[in-house]
């Protein structure tokens, strides 16, 4: 039970409890690496299960290398017994995601901003936006050595001290970010959702048509469904630290045309209407 906590640097949170629930090691990201990285994570299981555990419409493309046994991982729907993966990615999906586990599985965890994403894996980015995909399958030998060697090593330390050379020597090669998706992702993110995407082309002095194809390319989906799910989850940031949240409020602080608008939206995004959402953490 002690192993996940196994020599962390002094900076690195630990959290899980006596109960059996998993295990979390959050490893910092360092100021060199966060235009690139959200999160990096040690997550490692003690026999309870996750059973239909939902996230909705995460603003991360994440990477898990696990050396465990494998998740059942489906996007907008209940995984079934063939969706099993171990180490995998899978890029912006516009609805939710529902996982299971046996109670065994362990892992570390690389959460990349959407840009950060293209620049690390090198690839278009509509190759893996809305599909889970097996780390095997994107034929990137640098990867499948960095999950054999995580697999090898024990120590916390070490495994984030492998993790933290491989996302630099990537990154440092990395083309840049192209500079216009860039600026119109800036503005949707800065806007709450709330920028009308013909202004951004405008801004841009070019069509809707090639934003959009720009933006299948570096982030992997359109910029209007990076908006939705932009003010998605503003609102959903806003019922979490809400006593008993106020729908329509919320509807209209985020530009939602009204409360029937949001209900669409979250039944999209979260597979259910906002009364029935599970309890935040």
């Amino acid at each position: 039970m002690h192993d996940m906590a196994q020599d962390p640097t002094p900076s690195t949170t630990v959290a899980g409890c006596l109960d059996g629930a998993p295990f979390l090691v959050r490893h910092p990201v360092h100021a060199d690496l966060c235009d690139d990285v959200v999160r990096i994570l040690g997550y490692r299981e003690n026999g309870v299960a996750l059973d239909n555990a939902v996230e909705m419409a995460p603003l991360a493309v994440p990477l898990i290398l696990g050396f465990g046994e494998p998740f059942q991982i489906a996007l907008g729907r209940a995984p079934a017994s063939e969706d099993r993966y171990d180490s995998f990615t899978s890029g912006l999906y516009p609805g939710f995601v529902l996982m299971n586990s046996t109670g065994r599985a362990e892992c570390i965890q690389i959460d990349f901003t959407p840009l950060g994403a293209r620049r690390f894996f090198g690839i278009p980015m509509r190759e893996i936006a809305q599909r889970m995909v097996h780390t095997v399958d994107l034929g990137d030998r640098d990867i499948v050595r960095l999950r054999d060697r995580l697999g090898a090593e024990t120590d916390w330390r070490r495994r984030f001290g492998l993790v933290e050379a491989v996302l630099r020597r990537r990154l440092e090669r990395a083309r840049p970010q192209h500079g216009a998706v860039a600026w119109a992702y800036e503005r949707i993110l800065a806007s709450q959702g709330t920028v009308r995407i013909g202004a951004l082309a405008r801004s841009l002095d070019c069509s809707r048509k090639h934003l959009n194809q720009r933006f299948h390319e570096e982030i992997g989906i359109g910029p209007k469904s990076t908006a939705r799910m932009v003010r998605f989850n503003r609102a959903l940031t806003m019922a979490r630290f809400a006593e008993g949240p106020d729908w329509a409020l919320i509807a209209a602080d985020c530009g939602y045309a009204d409360q029937a608008h949001l209900v669409r939206e979250f039944r999209a995004f979260s597979g259910a209407p906002p009364s029935a959402l599970p309890p935040f953490p």
